[in-house]
């Protein structure tokens, strides 16, 4: 149960998160020479119309290769970064330009966990201090009332003995421990929507499967939301609810987690879930990985994006782009001829 009685299964209906028509392109810089020759402008098109929902009390996986817009998406949903077209709606309310005083409210309901502990915590500043930061800006109490919110949500996400480890400082701890302060920062304000870019990349092997453990056990009791970013699809296997593939700026596949794994319906999702080792030195693959490396964003190819390296790529796949389209319940796919795959 959550604070308001409310079971956390029983909210999943509810739209936390919506994104329509997204894009996200940055501008290419040219040098003086380049500027003069031509007067086109050039984008990297990071992120390039993607729609989703994402519901509260959920976990929604974003996955893909380097490069294919994950971060960023992350980004503009917590509105770090400024949308090229598009529209953000969070909790009902259109975020998409949203600004000054307004916005900084909202933002104790949005908090992110990086993938980097150590490049996100301040070396300079005790960890206590630093978990403390959102909950002085974002929500009034006295110093004393601050000490014991901090050390409550320390103690929750296993950073223990709590008043010994406020005084601490981020090269003393271990990379597990880091990532517990990093997560118990974001948690101090009691967001609804944790955006979790890569949140257990840079810990140990050792510690990964304690880490996940944790956020799905935090998940549970706090009714949290979270938008997960991972590039590793068993990691999303062991905590999704749902996950959306993206290629190159664009959503490939989006559903639930159990359809999409036991029954991908896109050749690049195939070949992601091929790609995921397998604990067996007797299990070879006979599907074969797709050819060539992720295009260029700057000047994507025509039609399906994914039609250059596919194998199942015919004509129309160069031509046309596939519009994303429910194929099963809650199941939505971007080929011209994923039927084929039912």
């Amino acid at each position: 149960m959550n604070s308001n009685g409310q079971s956390p299964l029983a909210s999943k209906d509810e739209v936390l998160v919506r994104i329509v028509n997204l894009k996200k392109w940055f501008p290419v810089q040219k040098s003086f020479f380049e500027q003069t020759l031509s007067m086109k402008s050039l984008h990297v098109r990071a992120v390039d119309g993607v729609s989703f929902e994402l519901h509260r009390g959920e976990v929604l996986g974003l996955a893909g290769e380097s490069g294919s817009g994950k971060t960023t998406i992350g980004r503009l949903v917590l509105r770090l970064l400024e949308p090229t077209e598009g529209q953000i709606f969070f909790d009902g309310i259109d975020i998409t330009h949203l600004k000054g005083e307004e916005l900084r409210k909202l933002r104790r309901r949005m908090q992110v966990v990086f993938q980097d502990p150590f490049a996100s915590l301040n070396p300079r500043m005790k960890i206590g201090e630093q978990i403390a930061h959102p909950h002085s800006i974002h929500l009034k109490g006295t110093e004393s009332e601050r000490q014991a919110a901090v050390e409550e949500i320390m103690t929750q996400v296993g950073l223990t003995p709590a008043r010994q480890i406020f005084d601490k400082y981020p090269h003393q701890l271990s990379g597990g421990m880091r990532q517990r302060a990093v997560l118990a920062r974001a948690l101090v304000t009691h967001p609804d929507l944790i955006v979790a870019d890569e949140p257990i990349a840079m810990a140990d092997v050792s510690v990964r499967a304690l880490l996940l453990d944790l956020m799905v056990s935090l998940q549970r009791d706090l009714n949290l939301t979270y938008l997960f970013i991972t590039h590793d699809l068993a990691t999303a296997k062991y905590i999704c609810d749902r996950i959306g593939i993206l290629y190159l700026g664009r959503l490939a596949e989006v559903g639930d987690l159990r359809q999409v794994y036991r029954t991908p319906l896109h050749p690049y999702t195939q070949a992601l879930l091929e790609a995921v080792p397998v604990p067996d030195p007797k299990f070879r693959r006979k599907a074969p990985m797709p050819k060539g490396e992720i295009p260029n964003p700057i000047n994507p190819p025509p039609g399906c994006r994914f039609h250059p390296r596919c194998t199942f790529a015919q004509d129309i796949c160069s031509v046309d782009v596939p519009e994303l389209r429910e194929l099963r319940s809650g199941h939505s796919v971007a080929c011209h001829f994923a039927e084929q795959f039912l």
